[in-house]
């Protein structure tokens, strides 16, 4: 299992150097956003609590911009017969989840910096900043990736792909916005634990529906 993994998170990753399809495509939105925010929105003049959670609007938005390819280049390409023959399904769905994983995490990580530096926001707790970042590329990877498997055979994909994972991603992005807001205004509140267990449960339950729907999914 840990074999097949490894093969197809390592396929994807070289076929994405190779193409710099999302990275290209997601950089540029996620710039051009931030650029939006700062001059459109003066958002470095707003106070702090709307500062806290406009980032997570990038973020959300860039993801359903980039990560919709995740198994739709499988049918384009006509290679989603080829993993059918050589990977369970489960150890598929793991490694693009691990794969998805480390480039939301990677945006996180360059849209929270750039985001701090235009708009002078201080972190005050680290913990949950960080905390934020992981759990947040987690839940996204999670829902990103279940959807993309959904859509990737149907008509007009951009389109349905959106449709269908803002609405899975609304209660992911309360909860980033809390955790958010305290990491960057309050620093310490007991109450933000339970949004923290929030966070970890929610990314718990979309892996674990992702596990098990996705036999459905690679059957139909």
């Amino acid at each position: 299992m840990i074999r097949a993994i490894k093969t197809v998170l390592t396929k994807d990753l070289n076929l994405e150097l190779r193409t710099r399809y999302a990275i290209n495509t997601l950089l540029a939105f996620t710039g051009a956003a931030l650029l939006l925010i700062l001059f459109a929105l003066r958002a470095d003049q707003l106070d702090p609590l709307p500062k806290s959670g406009l980032v997570w609007i990038v973020i959300l938005f860039a993801a359903t911009a980039g990560m919709s390819r995740s198994f739709v280049y499988e049918v384009e390409q006509k290679t989603w017969p080829m993993l059918r023959v050589y990977a369970h399904p489960t150890d598929l769905y793991v490694g693009k989840l691990i794969y998805n994983f480390l480039f939301l995490l990677a945006l996180n990580l360059v849209t929270f910096i750039l985001y701090m530096v235009l708009v002078g926001l201080a972190v005050e707790n680290l913990f949950y900043l960080a905390s934020g970042i992981l759990f947040g590329a987690l839940g996204l990877a999670a829902v990103t990736t279940m959807t993309s498997a959904m859509i990737s055979r149907a008509d007009r994909r951009g389109a349905v792909f959106s449709v269908m994972s803002i609405p899975l991603l609304v209660p992911l992005l309360l909860i980033l916005t809390r955790i958010t807001q305290v990491a960057f205004i309050e620093g310490s509140d007991p109450s933000a634990l339970n949004d923290l267990a929030a966070l970890v449960g929610y990314c718990g339950v979309t892996i674990t529906a992702g596990v098990l729907l996705f036999d459905f999914i690679w059957d139909e």
